[in-house]
């Protein structure tokens, strides 16, 4: 098995590994990587993987993470008042977004596309990497270096899968 234990700034990737959003917030867990290996990543406390981050294996590998397909709800719209609104509704339910110009994205929730729609904007729900914000204190640039972890804070009353099932956490090295 593979170890990891550090992020690297450069390098040439010559593995991949794929990983959800809610598996990336991990900083210790067992995956596979896309050439069928195991690794197992053993990170400081509180790092989350963004797609691109690079890791160098004890054997000196550089291992490529990117951003899984996952469940996510979608909101396209070119008003941009609309969107700055439910970005402030799903913020103010602690919900990691992902903002770009003209669409939010967050991990699928009933509830939350209920509300969202409430608003007037229209939610989609579709499989796309998700990459939300590291937020005013996650140290810049959400696609290289994020601190962000919680919970939008409610119980989910019907099963969904987040990709990539075969990682789970470690607590160990």
């Amino acid at each position: 098995m593979l170890e990891a234990y550090e992020i690297v700034t450069n390098g040439n990737a010559d593995s991949r590994l794929e990983l959800p959003f809610e598996r990336r917030k991990k900083s210790r867990l067992l995956a596979e990587l896309e050439s069928g290996e195991t690794i197992g990543l053993f990170l400081p406390r509180g790092t989350v993987l963004r797609h691109g981050t690079l890791l160098r294996s004890t054997e000196g590998r550089i291992i490529a993470v990117s951003a899984a397909r996952e469940d996510v709800s979608t909101v396209h719209s070119s008003d941009t008042h609309l969107l700055a609104r439910v970005a402030y509704h799903l913020g103010n339910r602690h919900v990691p977004l992902q903002v770009e110009r003209d669409f939010l994205r967050y991990q699928h929730d009933h509830v939350l596309d209920d509300m969202v729609r409430g608003l007037g904007a229209e939610v989609r729900f579709e499989q796309a990497p998700f990459e939300p914000e590291a937020g005013a204190y996650g140290g810049g640039h959400r696609h290289e270096d994020h601190d962000h972890d919680h919970d939008h804070g409610h119980a989910h009353g019907h099963g969904h899968g987040h990709g990539a099932s075969r990682e789970r956490e470690v607590n160990k090295p």
